[in-house]
């Protein structure tokens, strides 16, 4: 992670919004935006990623503004936490850095009817045996095995296929972002060796900032909207992260070296590399976005098998029934994918490509692709923080779609590089400083902990307060960590 200062322009345009003008770099074609806040502003200097939001801006077909998140760190093209849009009529590109590896890393969360109070005493018992029945680690496999045929039909029809094999519920397909399938995925599009890695995957947690946790609804800030979410204070809830495994990095990293030569075949010229492209509507823009969509489908199976386990973890642990236990879906959303989107550009309805990377979506009241049961209210929005503080739910505000082309960041945003992280962990335990402060974690080895541990992390709180100050989502409820599980 780059530690170097950023001295560019930057104009403040209000406490929540900065700018990177055009002036900055020649062939800029719009601005960068920031959005941030006065206490996260000059910390967020400190990193090259702001380099990398002006880079961005130089792409083919971009709309508006090269966007940065106040989650802002560096990343592999794109900052993490960068969001662009780009329109297919004008030229516009589809680039694998603005989706990032991890292809439709994802959380979601599961409501329960459980008390945080009636868990408390048995929670170090209930994460071990989450810890001993969900998969987790580097290249870790898991129990559901799919030949290639059945890997197809995942990489084609999602969480919905793998609902009709008995693993989840009808409610799971609805509470799904896209209804977790994207149409256009072609399963003919990726490599053996994405199938081969991807062969026993699907149903695992992986590692690195992956994880599984059982919070507690600490508090309420907006009770119309949370009673639209069933969510109560002192209510036990599970959220899950993760994403497409070693079948999606393989995704990317086939399409980045397929795409080494493409865009001088265009008269791309880019001002870093690592955002090699091609046009949206050419052969390997298309080619790439087949693969990339049978990449997101496979994330959302491996999310909605990683909730059945979870559940049966529930049942076995608590002795209940599922109807007794409540464990619904509230709601599950990506955050390393890019999406055909339409969005008011200068007053017309453009279909645009929107890359979000490390960022998520945030659709406002009355949007037509969220579930009946929340299209009144707004998507929830999930917002995971470190294993130490809290998570937090929010809801997309009007004004996000203007904003950001309804996006909001994706969590708190890393501060040290794992390696830095683990050096600062020398001599210290970081499970016990977790469990003098309530909180179960269990890893698979102590680096796993030491990488993720909070201090590695931005305070999750400023970054929400960020958003809101920003004016792209309402804060609805608080979660706190009770236990977790990491890789």
């Amino acid at each position: 992670m780059s530690s170097q200062v950023w001295n560019g322009p930057l104009n403040k345009i209000d406490d929540y919004h900065y700018e990177i003008p055009m002036s900055y770099k020649p062939g800029m074609r719009v601005p960068g935006s920031i959005i941030a806040s006065p206490e996260l502003i000059e910390p967020i200097r400190h990193n090259q990623a702001m380099e990398q939001v002006a880079n961005v801006s130089m792409l083919p077909g971009i709309v508006r503004c090269s966007l940065a998140m106040p989650d802002i760190h560096w990343g592999y093209g794109f900052c993490i936490g960068g969001v662009a849009a780009t329109d297919p009529d004008q030229q516009g590109v589809i680039s694998p850095g603005g989706v990032g590896y991890d292809i439709n890393c994802g959380v979601r969360v599961l409501r329960t009817h459980l008390r945080a109070d009636e868990i408390r005493p048995d929670i170090e018992s209930l994460i071990k045996k989450m810890f001993n029945t969900v998969p987790t680690g580097v290249g870790k496999g898991g129990k559901h095995k799919f030949g290639k045929s059945d890997t197809k039909k995942i990489l084609s029809q999602g969480v919905k296929w793998i609902v009709s094999q008995g693993l989840g519920m009808a409610g799971d397909i609805e509470c799904c972002e896209a209804q977790g399938c994207i149409e256009g995925a072609d399963p003919d599009a990726l490599s053996e060796r994405a199938y081969q890695r991807g062969e026993d995957q699907c149903g695992t947690l992986g590692s690195g900032n992956h994880f599984m946790e059982v919070q507690e609804v600490q508090e309420i800030y907006d009770q119309k909207i949370a009673k639209a979410f069933g969510l109560e204070v002192g209510q036990v809830t599970v959220m899950i992260h993760s994403g497409s495994r070693g079948l999606g990095y393989q995704v990317c990293e086939d399409a980045i070296h397929q795409l080494r030569d493409v865009p001088a075949q265009y008269g791309i010229t880019l001002p870093d590399r690592q955002l090699v492209c091609a046009p949206v509507h050419s052969p390997q823009g298309k080619h790439y976005l087949a693969a990339m969509r049978a990449a997101a489908n496979f994330a959302w199976a491996n999310r909605q098998i990683l909730t059945h386990l979870a559940r049966e973890v529930f049942k076995d642990f608590f002795h209940q029934k599922l109807e007794s236990l409540g464990m619904e879906l509230l709601y599950d959303v990506a955050h390393n994918i890019a999406k055909m989107e339409y969005h008011d550009v200068d007053g017309r309805r453009k279909l645009l490509c929107v890359h979000r990377k490390g960022a998520t979506r945030a659709f406002p009241a009355g949007h037509p692709e969220l579930p009946e049961r929340y299209r009144p209210f707004g998507q929830p929005v999930l917002i995971p923080g470190d294993m130490g503080r809290a998570s937090y739910i929010l809801v997309g505000l009007p004004e996000v779609m203007q904003l950001s082309f309804g996006s909001t960041c994706h969590g708190a945003g890393r501060v040290l590089s794992r390696s830095a992280a683990i050096q600062a962990a020398r001599g210290r335990s970081i499970s016990r400083e977790l469990a003098d402060q309530g909180i179960v974690a269990i890893s698979r080895d102590r680096q796993g902990l030491a990488e993720e541990q909070p201090m590695a992390y931005k305070d999750v709180s400023l970054v929400v307060d960020a958003v809101v100050g920003a004016n792209l989502a309402r804060k609805v409820a608080r979660l706190k960590p009770m236990g977790v599980i990491k890789g």
